[in-house]
């Protein structure tokens, strides 16, 4: 099991906006197509920082739901065109790690 912490910075002024559109788009569409969203934050010492976490089981189900989430019809057509107009794309980190052992979310 792992997960993904994925940082985001929203264009200038429009972290707002963004959070709508993940809480009530994108989370939805992903969890209907069996992602498990474990997180979702701002960042209170950036005002257009976002970040939000995944959970996988391996690397086979990572590869499966990236392929149902982000070929799908919908994603490419509608939901892509909206997430790049509200972020800076070339500005997202994403960063993979495991949980040790105490951890509350082994």
């Amino acid at each position: 099991m792992f997960y993904e912490i994925r940082r985001y910075q929203a264009r200038p002024g429009r972290r707002e906006e963004w959070v709508r559109y993940m809480e009530d788009v994108v989370i939805p569409f992903q969890a209907a197509g069996g992602m498990d969203i474990t997180a979702s934050f701002i960042d209170e010492e950036s005002p257009d920082g976002y970040l939000w976490i995944r959970r996988f089981e391996d690397e086979a189900q990572r590869e499966e739901l990236y392929a149902a989430v982000y070929e799908s019809d919908r994603w490419r057509n509608e939901i892509r065109p909206a997430v790049m107009e509200l972020l800076i794309p070339e500005a997202t980190v994403v960063t993979r790690v495991v949980p040790t052992p105490v951890s509350a979310l082994r």
